[in-house]
């Protein structure tokens, strides 16, 4: 999938590109470049020579030459895409990015640039006005739009990979993250899939064509989630000869990652995986970062490794097989990355349930950001990622008391409202903010209470085994306001749960 940075002349499409492909581990292209080496002239001599026709078409013949190579970050012309041969061209074979600024901003750009813009000669300034109005319906056509008036490049790239859900992480192992439309990956070795049966029914088939591998199904559900299962997945590698160059699949929700890179990582010292995630809470968080493992029955996630797979693709056209109370599930997760710091996001989660359906795509691909930016600044959990497991103390203990009766996400959204109740307790957070996280789950349809029936005394007791604690406390991440979370050792631990 190549990226198309396009927009008016001075927009930086050319500078942004070259931060892009860079932070992406891509070839960078600007198109103008190509079809200058082919013309053997400059862009303003073909317009001299031939007028603007002969430059449609050498942008024609340019796009294909392009996207025809290696996958790329391209920067188009101006006008590249007013030719609907050239747009069409471009949205089959990737995703455009429309760059926007104030008009001011392209005039004192355009000002300071020696390169001659056939169009733009003459009064700069009434030029550029009638270009940018003549081009205006052309330019707001394109979905995905980006302001590049402020912030810094490395900023403004930061925002393109949200926008585009491409992502290349480097903190922990070199991998990409795609969302998008699942594809075929190819140089794999006797590569294997492994999933459940409930994924098995609606994606396996799917997924199978497009890897041609072979495939071990499993028991869904946390109750599998165990060392047996583990087992089995080691020995079926090795009944299906899987050797140190051979990749795992992981097709579905977070259990499957979880066990899948775990029993990767272990497997012959490690071997690669990539990981497919089919629910919400497995694309934004669960598929991110590399932490892999089982539970024990005193709890959660307390073997496991670290172990990040080669590559992320996340298709948001899985969710639509989804249960309700599945997705639901899942934006417990979402909002609590909202939380951590994306107010945005945590506004889009208050528009309801109807809402997210008919916006997946980007309520994943801004979630999936979040959580992206927090594991490449601390891969390893020594400090701000910690910050991720808002909700997740009082979570884990309320879904391992409940024996998975309430899903994860739904004792996530319990556990973050009770947190933040404690938080305003002690006097970190306001009780607005209490109420705005309280109505947002309540919005989605998500619990946000434990259940009176639960004994406390459990939950205290899970708690206290919660791979989270340290030798005095417990270190809890805390909502101090939508946007910041703080991370807060705590000893009265019954004090949390009242």
């Amino acid at each position: 999938m190549h990226l198309f940075l396009y927009g008016p002349s001075g927009s930086g499409k050319s500078t942004l590109g070259r931060q892009l492909a860079h932070d992406l581990k891509l070839p960078f292209v600007d198109l103008d470049q190509v079809i200058e080496i082919d013309a053997g002239m400059s862009i303003s001599e073909v317009v001299e020579a031939e007028g603007m026709a002969k430059v449609r078409d050498l942008e024609t013949e340019a796009m294909k030459q392009t996207i025809n190579g290696k996958e790329s970050v391209v920067a188009l012309g101006g006008g590249a895409l007013l030719r609907d041969e050239n747009r069409k061209l471009v949205e089959q074979n990737g995703r455009v990015i429309l760059l926007k600024a104030e008009p001011s901003t392209l005039l004192n750009r355009l000002g300071k640039d020696p390169n001659k813009r056939p169009l733009l000669a003459g009064d700069l300034e009434s030029k550029l006005k009638a270009y940018l109005e003549g081009r205006a319906g052309h330019y707001a056509s394109f979905p995905l739009q980006v302001f590049v008036d402020n912030g810094g490049i490395e900023q403004i790239s930061k925002h393109v990979q949200a926008l585009a859900g491409r992502h290349h992480l480097s903190a922990m192992g070199e991998y990409d993250v795609i969302v998008g439309r699942a594809f075929r990956v190819t140089n794999l070795q006797n590569p294997i899939i492994v999933t459940d049966e409930n994924v098995a029914k609606f994606h396996l088939e799917k997924i199978q064509g497009l890897f041609n591998a072979k495939s071990i199904i499993i028991s869904p559900g946390e109750e599998y989630k165990n060392l047996e299962t583990v087992s089995r997945l080691w020995r079926a590698f090795l009944e299906n000869g899987l050797d140190r160059k051979s990749t795992v699949i992981a097709l579905g929700g977070g259990v499957i990652g979880d066990l899948t890179g775990f029993a990767a990582s272990t497997y012959m010292r490690g071997i690669d995986w990539i990981g497919i995630p089919t629910t919400l809470l497995s694309m934004v968080d669960a598929s991110l970062g590399g932490k892999t493992g089982f539970d024990l029955p005193e709890g959660k996630n307390l073997v496991g490794s670290f172990h990040p797979p080669k590559l992320v693709i996340a298709d948001p056209g899985f969710l639509l097989t989804l249960p309700e109370r599945e997705l639901r599930s899942g934006m417990a997760e979402v909002v609590k990355h909202g939380i951590i710091s994306d107010p945005d996001l945590f506004a889009m989660c208050q528009r309801g349930m109807d809402w997210v359906k008919d916006n997946l795509e980007d309520v994943v691909k801004r979630a999936m950001a979040v959580k992206i930016q927090v594991i490449e600044e601390d891969p390893f959990e020594k400090g701000i990622r910690a910050k991720l497991n808002l909700g997740h103390t009082v979570g884990h203990a309320i879904e391992l008391v409940s024996k998975f009766e309430l899903r994860h996400g739904e004792a996530i959204a319990i556990g973050t409202a009770t947190e933040a109740r404690y938080a305003a307790r002690v006097g970190l957070a306001s009780q607005s903010m209490v109420e705005a996280i309280k109505s947002a789950f309540l919005e989605l349809g998500l619990p946000i209470h434990i259940p009176a029936e639960m004994p406390r005394d459990e939950i205290l007791r899970v708690m206290r085994v919660d791979k989270k604690k340290n030798a005095q406390a417990i270190r809890f991440a805390l909502p101090v306001e939508i946007g910041n979370v703080e991370l807060v050792e705590v000893t009265d631990l019954e004090e949390v749960i009242q």
